[in-house]
């Protein structure tokens, strides 16, 4: 499996402009990039400058990572509280039948 590569905002204007001399098609074959790639980078180009080139990372907030992790082990208690109601429903229904069977 291929490594993920970084490019930086000067690289990604130098695959840009070399784009524009010498073809999208050329272009995208020389540095190893999709097309798509290609066309991403330049809409952001088009529509923000130079900012729009920049790695956008999203932080998630400290708090909402809790509350996630608080959901996901409130969650296992109310599986674990479900599957311990079947299990008792089932061994109800078999103790109805027995004394049912017995009378």
């Amino acid at each position: 499996m291929k490594r993920k590569r970084v490019f930086s905002v000067e690289q990604k204007m130098e695959i840009l402009r070399d784009a524009e001399e010498n073809g999208m098609l050329a272009t995208c074959r020389k540095y190893e990039i999709a097309q798509s790639l290609y066309y991403r980078w330049k809409n952001r180009f088009d529509q923000m400058g130079i900012d729009g080139l920049q790695a956008q990372h999203f932080r998630v907030d400290p708090a909402i990572r809790d509350l996630e992790k608080e959901n996901e082990r409130l969650k296992k208690i109310i599986a674990r509280q479900a599957l311990e109601l079947e299990v008792k429903s089932e061994l109800l229904k078999k103790t109805q039948r027995l004394k049912r069977r017995s009378s």
